[in-house]
């Protein structure tokens, strides 16, 4: 069997483990294989509860609380995570207090923000930039013109890549009702661990999706049409922020602020160990999930993926004008969505600048 046909039967047995473990918007709490145990004083909370999801995206999460570098800023008070299939699952949990802090991507916490009127979160940190790619079917699309007319899978609608998408396609000129995925460009809502087994029996010709979706589409013959960070000034945007809710903020700023810590020394070891940060972000995926990605797979991904607790915040003002754009949303108010004093102030223990809320941190 050649290294191709391997790597396709590894994706292909991968695949099949993640569609049984779960699909939809469900959580679930994990045991996360964390390598360090509470230790020493705790802070004002004998456990601290946080979310976020089994995919690159979120490998700061994944290595973090995998490697104790979290556990270890919080001491005494446990840390214990839940893992969550899409940004709905996480919003609802961080609301109704079953979590208290959660990685999540930009969209939900848009529209988190703006429905509960300012009330429900705040930005504390960046986590990840970059990571997603407009993939295709190579024998259906050649160009971007060819996607007119094409079935196109986003992950959800009006999450992140969701937006992204509707959002190029107006650009193209074409008309998409946002609502039903329906006009110039079929747009085809598919849980991410579908997407693969939907292009390959060809309901899909394409799909504007996250790592390591894209390369689990590359490795089923797909091409890259385009990466979202070419259409991005400097190619960065965020597609990982760190959130809490207001209430735990305003009660527990110390327990976030050792979050906050561990998150940040967790991108600075993920960013100073790039392999040795891979294999654990692999070893937590088999953790969570039962199955490790392939190599072949993680290697193709991981590059594509830049680690930083910058939350890139003119980013997220640009990403609400896309969902304005693409008829999802009407334009949010999103003053005092942000707030970074926590952030700034362990970037300036560690003599590193501020990071910058574009106008949009707490007054």
């Amino acid at each position: 069997m050649s290294g191709a046909a391997r790597l396709r039967a590894a994706v292909a047995a991968l695949l099949a483990l993640l569609a049984v473990a779960g699909c939809g918007y469900g959580s679930e709490r994990v045991d996360t294989g964390a390598k360090v145990l509470p230790a020493g004083p705790k802070l004002s909370v004998d456990e601290v509860r946080v979310g976020y999801f089994p995919n690159l995206t979120h490998a700061t999460a994944l290595v973090g609380v995998r490697e104790g570098i979290i556990q270890r800023e919080l001491g005494g008070t446990k840390l214990s995570a839940t893992t969550f299939n899409a940004g709905p699952a996480a919003v609802e949990a961080l609301t109704s207090g079953s979590v208290d802090l959660a990685w999540i991507g930009p969209s939900p916490a848009i529209n988190s923000y703006t429905r509960s009127h300012g009330k429900s979160l705040r930005i504390v940190a960046g986590a990840a930039s970059r990571g997603v790619r407009f993939v295709v079917d190579p024998e259906k699309i050649r160009t971007p013109a060819d996607v007119k007319g094409k079935r196109i899978a986003s992950p959800q609608l009006g999450n992140t890549q969701d937006v992204a998408l509707l959002d190029w396609i107006a650009r193209q000129g074409w008309h998409v009702d946002p609502a039903s995925g329906r006009g110039d460009v079929s747009v085809v809502r598919t849980d991410n661990k579908l997407t693969p087994s939907a292009f390959r029996s060809g309901s899909i010709d394409g799909a504007w999706v996250p790592e390591p979706t894209a390369s689990l589409l590359i490795a089923e013959g797909a091409k890259v049409l385009l990466d979202e960070a070419s259409l991005w000034p400097d190619q960065k945007f965020v597609i990982t922020n760190l959130v809490v809710s207001q209430r735990f903020l305003e009660e527990h700023r110390d327990v976030v602020e050792a979050v906050v810590r561990g998150s940040v020394r967790t991108n600075a070891w993920i960013n100073g160990r790039p392999d040795q940060a891979k294999d654990a972000a692999n070893a937590a995926l088999r953790q969570l999930t039962g199955k490790a990605l392939p190599d072949g797979i993680i290697d193709a991904a991981w590059p594509s993926l830049t680690f930083t607790d910058d939350p890139l915040a003119g980013t997220l003002g640009a990403q609400a004008e896309h969902a304005v754009r693409a008829g999802l949303m009407e334009r949010p108010d999103l003053h005092g969505i942000y707030d970074l004093d926590t952030l700034n102030r362990v970037r300036a223990v560690e003599g590193r600048p501020a990071a910058d809320d574009a106008g949009l941190g707490v007054s």
